[in-house]
């Protein structure tokens, strides 16, 4: 009685192996973990640090604050304009009663309220000049660099460098002969390389159009959930695809 096979191939860049095992065809190729996304943080105004609040390896979750600039100029003005708003509010409740006994022009009420919708305005402006210094994360991720410290001015240059890991981004170089066999919404087993181990599951995100000529070949990109953010980034692992 005759068995049924499944060839199973190993692929480096170099050349591919092949072997047999149960029913079907495996594909087993070399991959790399990388993060999802990197962030280099800056800041959308010019100043001094104040404070940079996390390091190198510390976890941060999106709206986060990482690091905030000198605000006490900002900070002085925002009490100034408050204390203008609080003003035109109190003027414009002192004199409503001599406009309803018509002793007040709708000129002058008209005025009046232009001055406290400006001065509504201005508090708003500078309430957000004092916010826009406070650098948020805007992204769920892990520090990967920290760059300036307090006291340094930064204007145009990178404060932090942020991953996201999760999930995990699993890039694959695949031999072109198996173009069209790989598609998006597969799943492969993914296994990292040493001192982790496990299987994981990832799913096909990306399949690339363009082929390289120079080296017959073309990219896969998948995904792996990570929300306990147990893998980290830069392993080489593993990718197995049942054909």
């Amino acid at each position: 009685m005759l068995s049924r096979y499944r060839n199973i191939i190993i692929c480096t860049l170099a050349s591919c192996a092949y072997s047999a095992s149960a029913q079907g065809e495996v594909l087993q190729l070399e991959c790399l973990l990388e993060p999802h996304m990197t962030v280099k943080i800056g800041t959308p105004v010019p100043g001094a640090l104040s404070e940079v609040l996390v390091d190198r390896g510390q976890v941060v979750r999106k709206g986060q604050v990482l690091a905030t600039l000198d605000t006490r100029a900002q900070t002085a003005a925002v009490e100034l304009s408050r204390a203008r708003v609080e003003y035109t509010k109190r003027r414009m409740d002192r004199n409503e009663d001599l406009y309803r006994d018509e002793l007040l022009s709708l000129q002058q009420k008209d005025e009046m309220e232009t001055d406290a919708q400006l001065a509504r305005l201005e508090l708003l402006e500078r309430e957000t000049q004092v916010a826009i210094r406070k650098i948020a994360s805007p992204i769920n991720g892990v520090v990967v660099e920290r760059v300036k410290g307090p006291g340094e001015y930064v204007q145009e240059s990178e404060i932090l460098e942020l991953a996201q890991i999760d999930p995990l981004n699993v890039e694959v170089v695949v031999p072109v002969g198996y173009f069209g066999q790989i598609k998006p919404g597969m799943t492969a087993q993914i296994r990292p390389e040493a001192p982790l181990d496990g299987v994981y599951e990832a799913k096909v995100k990306i399949v690339d159009k363009v082929i390289d000529a120079a080296s017959g070949t073309f990219g896969v990109r998948l995904e792996i959930p990570n929300r306990d953010l147990s893998l980290p980034a830069g392993l080489r692992c593993s990718a197995s695809f049942d054909l």
